[in-house]
């Protein structure tokens, strides 16, 4: 009897403990900072390398909410958008989705495969809302290709894009509807590329009136607690493939710059590559045009070289995702 009288006693109590235990491992899950992932060019978000991709995350980091962000919920539809389409109207759609995802609504970490993570990066320049914390950008192009990528000779999508885009890269045409046409930058014809004003021209604040840059691009970049850029040593897709570390082919008209003083050394593909302009050597960066400086100067850059062509991953990805990503909401 009196054993009894003690279980029925003791219920509440171990029903309470219980639903405090649960409460404090649900809390626990709720504080990991979830990861949103932008695909690369011909490429969907839900392919099957972008799923693996997501379950080895969510098995390193157990909680985790991921999110791939999506221009059309259609595969085919989304690998298209990824070739043609407006790229200031896409991130413009992103934002909106981004921000109606209420997991999302206290800040994220950003990971960009390939031109996806330019786009992020003007994610964060434009909009930000929710923040980015961590941004993990991986072959991406941030001072643009100099040359299209080539295709795949069975992939008839790529072909029919890189043929209309070398037509007239610069054209008007063009600049509204071909994706990598948006961020093609020609050395040789830098007035060309900045008067277009289309998407890159326009997110790393190259224009042609210093007065009509956006301070708010740069003041929103450097909000972010790291940016980690990730190169492909063998990359070939990528011309130049330093552009992944904001490297940039010189001009011809460019005059020798002095490297004394600067440790980014540029990786040159070959003993007759061009020249590269290294990040730190860049006007928006000595001018500081969207906060790179300002975050290169707290120490919150990281250059990483991955060995492999352009998005052979292995290897590479699972030290950065498990530093970067997956941290706590709390200590935002």
């Amino acid at each position: 009897m009196v054993t009894v009288l003690l279980a029925v006693i003791m219920l509440p109590s171990i029903v309470l403990f219980a639903g405090l235990v649960n409460l404090v491992s649900s809390t626990a899950v709720n504080d990991v900072r979830p990861l949103v992932i932008w695909h690369g060019l011909g490429d969907t978000y839900s392919s099957p390398g972008m799923v693996r991709f997501e379950r080895e995350v969510k098995e390193m980091h157990p909680g985790i909410f991921v999110h791939s962000i999506f221009i059309d919920e259609d595969p085919k539809a989304d690998q298209r958008a990824g070739f043609y389409g407006n790229v200031n109207q896409q991130i413009a759609q992103v934002a909106q989705q981004l921000a109606e995802i209420p997991e999302l609504n206290r800040g994220f970490d950003g990971i960009g495969f390939s031109q996806g993570g330019q786009f992020l990066r003007g994610y964060v320049e434009r909009n930000n809302s929710p923040p980015v914390h961590n941004l993990i950008t991986f072959g991406s192009q941030h001072m643009g290709i100099s040359d299209l990528p080539t295709c795949n000779p069975l992939d008839l999508l790529c072909q029919v894009a890189r043929r209309a885009a070398n037509r007239g890269v610069y054209s008007a045409w063009a600049q509204e509807h071909l994706i990598q046409a948006q961020y093609f930058r020609d050395p040789q014809r830098l007035p060309l590329y900045i008067s277009s004003g289309s998407f890159l021209p326009d997110i790393n604040n190259e224009v042609l009136l210093p007065s009509s840059r956006n301070q708010s691009y740069a003041d929103n970049l450097a909000s972010l607690n790291k940016l980690v850029l990730a190169l492909f040593v063998q990359d070939k897709t990528v011309v130049p493939k330093e552009s992944a570390w904001f490297g940039s082919e010189q001009t011809s008209e460019d005059v020798t710059f002095e490297l004394s003083g600067s440790d980014q050394t540029p990786i040159l593909s070959a003993p007759n590559a061009k020249d590269i302009i290294p990040m730190r050597l860049q006007l928006l960066y000595k001018e500081d045009w969207i906060g790179l400086r300002q975050l290169d100067e707290c120490g919150a850059i990281e250059f990483v070289a991955c060995q492999g062509e352009h998005m052979q991953l292995d290897g590479c990805w699972e030290d950065l995702v498990a530093k970067w990503v997956g941290g706590s909401l709390s200590t935002s």
